[in-house]
């Protein structure tokens, strides 16, 4: 599996990001967000989070408009990989990749802390390696994560089985609890808390470790 992970202006989870991927086995390039071009090779692209160029505007939204993301719009549109985390779903639903907006949290203030989240789904590449139903323990770091769509944008995301992750007690005020979903391929996962940071021991909790070792179990040749 190789990954390239997209490095903007404010990015504070890429080296996070990058090792995760490593530690599951994958190649890793950094990719810089003025670059035209991905790997040739790539399988899947990772946008990490932080608050890239300061989160001006809205946040998300001038990092959607680096070549970069031209490029990756390109690759997801000819069915490759990406994974958004925090600022990266931002990224993602910013460039129209996904449907929806990260809105400021329902309380108005920045929130960082493990919370708990639910499996909705096993069918796509991100979490086959969970069962449908699993609670997990995932940090969270943003200030605005409060995912909104429309009520017929909801329902076509749940009817498709294209809801990842729900909140069992939401932080921010996403609508239907959402914490992450899919693209209509399944192969597009944005998703609001940090998986990177659940990957190893020293982090204090593993569960989002079966999120990578998914994606090498499918990307990686046999």
């Amino acid at each position: 599996m190789h990954a390239a992970v997209v490095v903007f202006p404010g990015s504070n989870c890429d080296r996070d990001l990058a090792v995760a991927f490593e530690a599951a086995g994958a190649k890793v390039s950094m990719v810089w967000h003025k670059d035209t071009k991905l790997p040739s090779d790539v399988d899947i692209v990772g946008i990490p989070g932080g608050f890239s160029f300061g989160d001006y505007l809205r946040c998300g939204a001038i990092a959607a408009n680096s070549p970069i993301c031209h490029e990756i719009k390109a690759h997801t549109d000819r069915g490759g990989y990406a994974l958004g985390v925090c600022n990266g779903f931002q990224v993602l639903t910013e460039t129209g990749i996904l449907p929806g907006v990260l809105l400021r949290n329902a309380g108005l203030k920045y929130i960082c802390k493990t919370v708990s989240l639910k499996v909705e789904t096993t069918q796509n590449a991100f979490t086959e390696t969970y069962t449908a139903g699993d609670i997990i323990d995932i940090p969270i770091a943003h200030h605005d994560g409060n995912y909104f769509a429309d009520d017929e944008t909801i329902a076509r995301l749940q009817g498709d089985d294209r809801v990842a992750f729900t909140y069992t007690n939401t932080p921010n005020g996403a609508k239907a609890d959402i914490a992450g979903i899919l693209s209509a391929n399944k192969r597009v996962l944005g998703m609001m808390p940090h998986p990177e940071r659940a990957a190893d021991v020293g982090h204090g909790g593993t569960d989002g470790q079966a999120l990578f070792r998914a994606l090498a179990g499918v990307l990686t040749p046999a």
